[in-house]
C-alpha cells in the first residue's frame, strides 16, 4: 500500500455564497466548494479546479485523503472528496464537497470494483454480468484504495464471484452481505426463433388464389364485328 497523500493544499474561505457569487468565482478560474463533518460547522471555500482534476486523476482518485489549509491561517483539516458536481454539457467542475476525517478513526466509503481478465466462459460464448460495481469498506482514511481489482479469468459459464471471495488488503473490512454476487457468467440467451418440435409438421402454405380479370374500362363500347 502506497503512503497516504499528505500534500497541503491552501484554499480560500468564501465570504459570499449563492448562484451569482459562484458564477463570479468560476469566471476567476476557481470552483466553489464546501467542507463539512466531524461535528464542526460547514465552511464555504474556493479551490483551483486544476488541483481537483489532478487529484481525481491520481491512483486513489475520489478516495484520496487531502490536507487542506485555510489561506492566511494555521487551520488545517484532513478531508476526502465526498461529491463532485459537473456541468451536464461541458463536463467542467462546478462544485465539490469535502468531508473532514480524522486520520486515526476509520471511515466507511464505497470503492469501485475493476474486473481483470476475460472469463473462460465468455471466450466460449457466455456473457459476463457485472452486478455490483462498488463495494462498501471500512478503513482508516489514509488506506482507502482508489479501486479494488477482481480477477475473473478463471470463471466458466455458471460461475460467480461473491463478496466474501474478494481478496483485500489487511487494512480493509468489507461491509454488507458476504453472499452478495459481484459478477457471474451466463450462457447466451436462446434464439428468438425456435425450430418446430420433432414429429410435428409445418402448416402448409395457403394456396395461391388467382386474381380476378381486370374489368373493362368504363365508357368504351365493344366494337361490332
Amino acid at each position: 500500500m502506497s503512503t497516504p497523500n499528505t500534500e497541503t493544499i491552501v484554499v480560500a474561505k468564501r465570504e459570499k455564497v449563492g448562484k451569482s457569487a459562484s458564477r463570479d468565482l468560476r469566471k476567476k478560474g476557481l470552483v466553489p466548494a464546501t467542507i463539512y463533518g466531524l461535528n464542526e460547522p460547514a465552511v464555504s471555500i474556493s479551490i483551483s479546479p486544476k488541483i481537483v482534476a489532478r487529484v481525481l486523476a491520481s491512483e486513489s482518485g475520489m478516495n484520496s485523503m487531502l490536507h487542506l489549509q485555510r489561506e492566511g491561517t494555521d487551520i488545517k483539516r484532513h478531508v476526502i472528496i465526498k461529491d463532485v458536481q459537473r456541468d451536464a454539457i461541458t463536463g467542467r467542475l462546478v462544485h465539490i464537497d469535502f468531508m473532514r476525517v480524522d486520520p486515526t478513526h476509520k471511515v466507511r466509503v464505497h470503492v469501485p470494483i475493476v474486473l481483470k481478465g476475460t472469463p473462460i466462459g465468455v471466450k466460449e460464448g457466455g456473457l459476463l454480468d457485472f452486478v455490483h460495481r462498488t463495494i462498501e469498506v471500512e478503513c482508516l482514511p489514509g488506506f482507502i484504495p482508489g479501486h479494488i481489482d477482481v480477477n475473473v479469468e478463471h470463471l466458466h459459464v455458471g460461475d460467480t464471484v461473491r463478496l466474501d471471495q474478494v481478496k483485500l488488503d489487511a487494512h480493509l473490512t468489507i461491509l454488507g452481505d458476504a453472499h452478495n454476487v459481484l459478477c457471474s457468467v451466463h450462457g447466451k440467451a436462446a434464439e428468438e426463433e425456435v425450430a418446430p418440435a420433432a414429429g410435428t409438421e409445418a402448416a402448409p402454405a395457403a394456396a395461391a388464389t388467382p386474381e380476378p380479370a381486370a374489368a373493362a374500362p368504363k365508357g368504351k363500347k365493344e366494337e361490332k364485328k
